[in-house]
């Protein structure tokens, strides 16, 4: 069964743009379903990553302490329903 990734973490004050790029290098080369990276307000940092099943799955990290404010928030999903329009 598939699973989705969630990683979120808050960058220290002006370093929101270099934790988007350290999040998109170091996240896993695959072999990943879909990836996309978010921005928040907050100087916050999203990524979500699908995954074939929870064997495939590969956690992002922790960037190094200097970029962020507080620790990286993790949680693991599997979907239960899909609505289109």
């Amino acid at each position: 069964m598939p699973l989705t990734l969630m990683w979120e973490a808050a960058a220290s004050p002006g370093s929101g743009p270099a934790l988007l790029t350290w999040a998109r290098a170091a996240a896993p080369a695959g072999p990943y379903l879909r990836r996309e990276f978010f921005t928040a307000p907050g100087d916050r940092v999203l990524v979500l990553t699908w995954w074939p099943s929870a064997d495939d799955a590969e956690e992002l990290p922790s960037p190094p302490e200097e970029l962020i404010r507080r620790e990286v928030h993790r949680w693991r999903f599997t979907s239960v329903a899909v609505e289109e329009p």
